[in-house]
């Protein structure tokens, strides 16, 4: 299982965690952010999920006290709450709830190798038909590298 992301309590916000870092890298899992993907599943498996930790003025708050710890602000991700709710049938938590509840999920979070490189398989794939710059014909010595690496 590979953990996902890093909480850093002393700004109450996430870091992607550097093994997956490299393999969402490694096996083209990255657009503009590693964790996009995942968040799309969290957003009712839909676009507005990629949008899940644009939180840009809560990551201005925290700036520099980031950069104290050594973290690049771009790298800083903080829960929104009212992200997580549609207001169509509800909300039926607090913000307060709703932020512990994924601070929780988000510090637990693992997902297995073969799900990350099922996903990277199925982006490829996407890329081939659609976006042909982006897409890995290398994708499967990619995927044994990550293997080997993870083994070691």
């Amino acid at each position: 299982m590979i953990r996902i992301f890093q909480y850093i309590p002393e700004i109450d916000a996430f870091i992607v965690d550097p093994t997956y870092r490299y393999i969402a890298d490694e096996l083209g899992l990255s657009e503009w952010h590693e964790a996009v993907w995942i968040g799309r599943y969290f957003a009712l498996d839909n676009d507005f999920g990629e949008h899940w930790m644009d939180n840009w003025d809560q990551r201005d708050e925290r700036a520099a006290q980031a950069q104290a710890l050594g973290i690049a602000y771009e790298e800083i991700m903080v829960i929104n709450p009212e992200r997580f709710t549609n207001n169509q049938d509800g909300p039926c938590h607090t913000n307060e709830q709703r932020k512990k509840f994924w601070t929780d999920v988000l510090t637990s979070l693992q997902l297995s190798l073969d799900l990350i490189i099922l996903e990277a398989q199925q982006m490829n794939e996407q890329r081939k038909q659609h976006n042909r710059q982006d897409y890995l014909p290398d994708l499967a010595q990619r995927i044994e590298k990550v293997k080997l690496r993870l083994r070691s």
